[in-house]
């Protein structure tokens, strides 16, 4: 059995090295990421202004905004370069990349300290609030994020790298920084430092075990190895220690304000309905401030909801309860039955709003060119031409808004861009080929110009088979017969 697993690991290990590794053009990926990991005025200034959109979306608490800073920060590509730098043992490179990020994060944390010192709002928003907790969940993400971009990297196909941005959020954690530099909160400084350095090192680490894993030729010695790969699983470890803790306290304050709300409501025997209620979990005794409707004041309320509390928590707590009187039991249950329903409304066209906007960054046009149709929740807008997107990159925009919206039917119309060629592994499309063609359908379907489908007879024939039966108009030319890679052009002048 064991020389049976033993057969399988060297077959593998044997199939990664000639179908994988041996298809990477490791020179020209390094030769890019080492000149994009350079210390330049363009870099310091697309850090700057990103730095800007996100301290001042984060103010006014808009998520829109903070996703357009996310776009434009040009974070990753130095901490791709320590972790590529690290993976090949390459100092210079390494040093380099470390400067460059070095600065470029001094520069972002001073620039927002310095307009949060000169700005009439310094209230911590809940888009600020949220990045001053991490958890095992945000080591996760930038796990993930940094394998999807080290691939992505690795293999050319960086359109992807717009979703790793959003996903990783390098630069908002940076801006919170600068607020709670410039507002003296240690709080929110440390909080959201730490959650920046929990990206860069996931990142940067995660991206030197892609690298080595696509083997990657390096300088170190085996006993080098080995000791990079014991200090980067420690790394993990010791960042993972810490984010779990947090993790569990945020657990278990979700859970004690579930219990404490529940308290609230027993006390008045269900009669009454909770408006708003706050609970401070940093200070000793926790502090419980809650507005209760009810149709009758109940002078030992807030006695009886201590002493239940204190024992659910097993924690020493103190209550304020304002009880504001609105008659009748049934005249409490339609007032808060209407303000349910009105709050519900308010959030539904709070969201439609919050999606227009998100839309309207992503395609770079005006508001009012986004159509928002909530009855049947459906989103539509035309995106502008961007400098470089390619039309994997506007697929990606819908994909990643449309994940955050699953209710919601988002049509994001790119302009004219061309279309990758669909590769065959036989009679059949390969893999690529497979997403060449599911890019060039969604195109269509979105655009609804027909297509031009060039190459071999039998690839040809397969592909309008396929396009035919998606009711996708197309034009066709073959090149003579057999099986090979189709050229897809758009049947219109672009």
């Amino acid at each position: 059995m064991h020389q049976g697993f033993g057969d399988v690991l060297s077959s593998l290990s044997g199939w990664w090295r000639r179908d994988v590794t041996s298809t990477v053009d490791q020179v020209a990926v390094i030769e890019k990421r080492r000149a994009e990991c350079t210390l330049s005025a363009r870099y310091l200034l697309m850090t700057c202004m990103s730095a800007g959109i996100a301290i001042l979306g984060l103010l006014q608490g808009s998520a829109a905004v903070v996703i357009g800073a996310m776009l434009l920060s040009p974070l990753m590509d130095p901490i791709m370069g320590v972790g590529f730098a690290l993976a090949i043992g390459d100092f210079k490179w390494l040093r380099q990349s470390a400067k460059s990020l070095a600065v470029g994060v001094l520069c972002a944390i001073l620039f927002c300290a310095l307009i949060v010192f000169f700005s009439p709002l310094q209230t911590i928003t809940s888009e600020i609030a949220s990045r001053t907790r991490p958890s095992l969940f945000d080591l996760g993400v930038a796990i993930f994020s940094s394998v999807a971009g080290a691939y992505a990297m690795i293999r050319g196909r960086e359109g992807t790298i717009v979703g790793v941005a959003i996903a990783t959020a390098l630069m908002p954690p940076l801006a919170v920084v600068g607020f709670g530099l410039a507002t003296m909160n240690g709080t929110v400084f440390w909080g959201s430092l730490f959650l920046f350095i929990t990206n860069l090192t996931a990142i940067a680490l995660t991206a030197t075990a892609m690298a080595r894993a696509y083997g990657f030729s390096t300088s170190l010695s085996e006993k080098q190895t080995q000791m990079q790969a014991f200090l980067i699983f420690a790394a993990f470890i010791l960042l993972a220690i810490p984010l779990f803790l947090s993790l569990r306290q945020i657990v278990w304050e979700t859970n004690a304000s579930r219990q404490i709300n529940t308290v609230v409501e027993d006390v008045f025997s269900g009669r009454a309905r909770v408006s708003q209620i706050e609970a401070n979990y940093e200070s000793d005794p926790i502090q419980v401030t809650a507005t209760v409707l009810t149709p009758e004041i109940i002078g030992e309320a807030e006695g009886e909801a201590r002493t239940a509390i204190t024992r659910r928590l097993d924690r020493e707590v103190e209550v304020s309860l304002t009880q504001v009187r609105v008659g009748s039991s049934q005249d409490a249950a339609e007032e808060a039955e209407l303000a349910s329903a009105r709050a519900q409304e308010a959030e539904a066209a709070e969201r439609a709003e919050d999606l227009a906007d998100r839309l309207a960054l992503l395609a770079g046009v005006p508001l009012e060119d986004v159509t928002i149709d909530r009855q049947r929740r459906r989103a539509m807008v035309t995106a502008r031409p961007l400098d470089g997107a390619t039309m994997a990159t506007y697929a990606e925009l819908e994909r990643r808004i449309d994940s955050t919206e699953p209710e919601w039917d988002i049509r994001f119309t790119p302009p004219l861009r061309p279309l990758p060629s669909i590769a065959f592994d036989g009679e059949v499309p390969s893999a690529a080929g497979r997403r060449a063609l599911t890019l060039a359908s969604w195109a269509q379907d979105r655009v609804g110009v027909p297509v031009r489908l060039e190459g071999p007879e039998g690839s040809v024939a397969l592909l309008r088979a396929i396009l035919a039966a998606e009711s996708k108009a197309m034009s066709a030319q073959t090149t003579g017969p057999g099986f090979g890679t189709v050229t897809v052009s758009w049947a219109v002048e672009e």
